[in-house]
């Protein structure tokens, strides 16, 4: 019994990490994109008014992603009570200071001009 609660806390941790790294990577491509969009808009040399409503359209993107980023912290959180619940407490999942690297997962950020 104990085998297979810790094959579903590992499938779980699995998913929940990729969910992570998946958001992760959406936050730091929408922050690039708005980025991007300031430095076009100058490097075209157009109005402040030339497509603010595309500079804000991207910057709620960005604000959205950092609220599911958030919440799925919050899941984060309680899977573990869950985890320490089903008498896995010792078991280590990805909690503590560092996890895993999931596979086929880019974990480089790059430099906005």
């Amino acid at each position: 019994m104990l085998s297979k609660r810790k094959e579903a806390a590992m499938m779980v941790a699995r998913s929940l990490w990729a969910a992570e790294d998946a958001l992760d990577a959406a936050l730091a491509r929408a922050a690039e994109l708005s980025g991007v969009l300031v430095m076009a808009r100058a490097d075209a040399n157009l109005s402040a008014i030339v497509a603010q409503d595309a500079f804000e359209g991207a910057a709620a993107a960005l604000g959205t992603i950092t609220k599911a980023r958030g919440q799925l912290v919050e899941t984060h959180r309680r899977l573990t009570e869950v985890k320490n619940q089903s008498g896995l407490r010792t078991m280590m999942v990805g909690d503590g200071d560092s996890k895993p690297a999931s596979a086929g997962v880019s974990r480089h950020l790059q430099a906005v001009a």
